[in-house]
C-alpha cells in the first residue's frame, strides 16, 4: 500500500482521511491548519481534520506557513511519501512541496474541472442555478487548482439544495474518488488529462453580496443566492430598520401566484407593473411570507429577525408585526 501524508482542514477533508485511513494506506502524517478561535468564548478550537487524527493517534503538524517553513519541508522529505493527499487544506503549497512525493500531490476539488477553479466552487454554482456539479482528483502543480485532471464525478444538484447539503454530498463522494485514484496511481493506470485555458476561477464570498438587491434579482437569482450562502451567511434585506434574512425561500412565478391565490387575478397587472420589487404582496400566517422581486414572488418559508434564531415563518410571524405592502429594502 501506498504511504500518504495527508493534508486538509475542514470536515470536507475529514471524510477523506478517513476514507484513506479506512481503506488500509499508511497514513505517514497529517497536515492541519492550526487551531483557530470559535463560539462566544473564542476558544482555540481544533480542526476536525485534527481531531480525527487525535481520535487514529496519528503524527501531526500544523506549521503556520510552509513556504518560509523550511524545518518543515526537510521534516516531510524525510518522512518520503509516495503521495500526498491535498483536501481542502487552504493554503498554497511551493513548487519545492509539491515535488517531494514519488507519484506527486493529489488533490480533491468540489467541481467539475476546468470549472469553478479557486475556494466557492460549491456555493458558485449553486449561486449561478447550475443544475449539475461534482468532485475532480488531480495533480498539483504551482497554479490555482490548474493541474492535471486524473478522475471526475459528476452529480444533479437539486432544485431546493443548499450549500451546505452539496458540501456534505461531494465530501462523501470526494472520499470515494480518492481512493479509487490512489488504487489507480498505485496500479500505474491512473488517467492524466491536461485542463487547457478554457477555465473559470471562482472567488471569495464576501458579507456585501448576501443583501438581496431588489432592483437587480429575480425570484429564481433570490433563491439561489439564499441557497448557495446558506448556511454560511443567507441573505437579508431591512424593514422598518431592522436586519431580516432570508433562509428557505421558493421562487413563484406571476402566474402561479395569482392561479394559488384568486383574488389576486383582477391584480396581475398593477402586481406585475406598479408593485416595486421588496413589497409584501402576502402573508400566509400558517407557511409564508410572499415579497415581489424584480420578476416572479419569492415565497419566504424560514426566516431570521434581528438579533434572534432563524425559525419557521410561521412561528416568526406570532411575534412580529408585519403588513401587506410594507416593503423590504
Amino acid at each position: 500500500m501506498l504511504n500518504i501524508v495527508f493534508m486538509g482542514t475542514p470536515d470536507f477533508a475529514q471524510e477523506s482521511l478517513k476514507s484513506v485511513y479506512e481503506a488500509g494506506y499508511n497514513v505517514l502524517s497529517v497536515v492541519t491548519n492550526v487551531d483557530k478561535p470559535k463560539g462566544r468564548g473564542m476558544k482555540l478550537s481544533p480542526s476536525p481534520v485534527k481531531e480525527y487524527a487525535l481520535e487514529k493517534n496519528l503524527k501531526l503538524y500544523q506549521p503556520e506557513r510552509i513556504r518560509e517553513n523550511k524545518e518543515f519541508i526537510e521534516e516531510i522529505k524525510k518522512i518520503n511519501p509516495d503521495v500526498i493527499c491535498v483536501v481542502a487544506y487552504g493554503k498554497i503549497l511551493p513548487k519545492e512541496f509539491l515535488e517531494i512525493p514519488k507519484y506527486g500531490c493529489i488533490n480533491v476539488h468540489p467541481s467539475l474541472l476546468p470549472k469553478y477553479r479557486g475556494s466557492t466552487p460549491i456555493q458558485t454554482a449553486i449561486i449561478n442555478g447550475d443544475k449539475t456539479t461534482g468532485v475532480t482528483t488531480m495533480y498539483m502543480d504551482e497554479g490555482l487548482d490548474s493541474g492535471d485532471i486524473i478522475l471526475q464525478e459528476e452529480i444533479e444538484i437539486k432544485d431546493n439544495e443548499t450549500a451546505g447539503e452539496v458540501w456534505d454530498r461531494l465530501a462523501k463522494i470526494g472520499a470515494d474518488l480518492l481512493v479509487e485514484t490512489l488504487k489507480q496511481i498505485e496500479n500505474g493506470i491512473a488517467p492524466r488529462k491536461a485542463q487547457g485555458k478554457n477555465y473559470t476561477v471562482t472567488h471569495l464570498l464576501d458579507k456585501s453580496m448576501s443583501k438581496i438587491n431588489w432592483d437587480e434579482f429575480d425570484a429564481v437569482q433570490i433563491k439561489n443566492l439564499s441557497r448557495g450562502l446558506n448556511p454560511i451567511m443567507g441573505v437579508y434585506a431591512t424593514l422598518n430598520g431592522k436586519k431580516i434574512k432570508f433562509w428557505d425561500i421558493d421562487a413563484v412565478t406571476l402566474d402561479d401566484f395569482v392561479n394559488n391565490f384568486s383574488e389576486f387575478k383582477s391584480y396581475k397587472e398593477r402586481l406585475e407593473n406598479e408593485v416595486s420589487a421588496g413589497t409584501i404582496v402576502y402573508i400566509d400566517y400558517k407557511e409564508a411570507i410572499y415579497i415581489k422581486a424584480k420578476s416572479g414572488i419569492i415565497k419566504v418559508k424560514e426566516i431570521q429577525g434581528e438579533n434572534a434564531k432563524r425559525m419557521p415563518t410561521s412561528e416568526f410571524l406570532k411575534g412580529n408585526k408585519i403588513e401587506t405592502l410594507e416593503t423590504f429594502e
